[in-house]
């Protein structure tokens, strides 16, 4: 077993009292059997959360996530208009494959790196909430791999902590542009960027979207970028196609990987999937995850560690993983 960072990990006594009485497993539906929309549990409004206090607590350490808000905080009037007559002299006429073609080209040319699109699924949104909108458009920025080995941040170094920032930074304007250009073709649309949780869950959306398929260390894993990427997405009335889920081999290897489990300070990953809201998954403790992610201003060693994001071994990893499983097949 490789050794834990910090293995004698323990909360402040600050954070501690901050916490709430009610569990974030809890909230998140650990060991729930029935299948329930999610619960907003933290990237929220801290009021409306009953993790509010805790996450103040972390914004207040974090002058990354400060600039994070900072470059999306003018996008308050974000819908633009619902109908044609609220536009002058827009032809909105084509194929649902054509604007989807060009929602691609345009996000691919305005700093996103991966884009995919999904119908949008009233599962995904958050208890309370309502998406809509029919149409998800996700998309992804890659992070720096030599600034994502540096996690967890330090007082003496907060290099990796400002490379997040700087991609949902990047993702922000992404969201921004995009946005715009929908409206200007006479349709409404939303920017959703990261990590604000907003009103539905992206990690599920961008699954069925072919990003990849979701980690042991809860984060979701693509054949480029591995874990390596953030994400944020926009929600349009604009008529688009699905793209599809994809399998990559992840769960080929996450079932007997340990590397994340082994490394994680507070011991928060479990080795074995979990039963949350009535589905076998990929689950990471929340309540002892959460702690050491708000001390570190940031953790990530599971992701900077991970095979998949080392760089250059996602495609080939992905390739060893499928063709391993085509050869059990005709073996039979």
């Amino acid at each position: 077993m490789r050794q834990r960072i910090q293995p004698d990990y323990q909360p402040t006594r600050e954070q501690r009292e901050l916490f709430p009485e009610v569990s974030g497993d809890t909230l998140n539906g650990l060991g729930e059997k029935q299948v329930r929309n999610p619960t907003k549990v933290y990237w929220s409004e801290p009021d409306t959360i009953a993790h509010g206090e805790v996450q103040k607590y972390f914004y207040n350490k974090s002058n990354s996530l400060r600039a994070v808000r900072k470059e999306v905080s003018d996008m308050k009037d974000r819908r633009g208009p619902d109908t044609i007559s609220e536009v002058a002299d827009l032809v909105r006429e084509d194929s649902a494959a054509n604007w989807s073609m060009k929602v691609k080209e345009f996000a691919l040319a305005n700093e996103a790196d991966l884009v995919g699109i999904v119908r949008m699924n009233p599962e995904w949104a958050y208890e309370g909430q309502n998406v809509e909108q029919e149409w998800v458009i996700l998309m992804a920025c890659a992070m720096n791999q030599r600034e994502l080995v540096k996690l967890p941040p330090s007082a003496e170094d907060m290099s990796s902590a400002d490379e997040v920032a700087r991609q949902f930074n990047r993702l922000a304007r992404a969201c921004k542009k995009l946005t715009g250009w929908i409206h200007e073709q006479g349709w409404s649309a939303e920017a959703r960027p990261g990590p604000w949780s907003g009103d539905f869950a992206m990690i599920p959306a961008a699954i069925e979207a072919g990003f990849g398929q979701l980690g042991k260390h809860g984060s979701l894993i693509n054949d480029k970028y591995g874990a390596s990427f953030r994400l944020a997405s926009v929600t349009t009335s604009l008529p688009l196609e699905a793209d599809q889920p994809r399998d990559i081999g992840v769960e080929d290897v996450c079932e007997k990987c340990q590397i994340c489990t082994d490394l994680c300070p507070p011991d928060a990953i479990y080795a074995e999937k979990q039963l949350v809201r009535g589905e076998q998954k990929w689950y990471v403790n929340f309540d002892k995850c959460l702690p050491y992610f708000n001390d570190t201003l940031g953790c990530g060693i599971c992701i900077a560690n991970c095979p998949w994001s080392l760089p250059d071994v996602a495609p080939s990893l992905t390739q060893k993983m499928l063709r391993r499983r085509e050869r059990k097949q005709e073996q039979g």
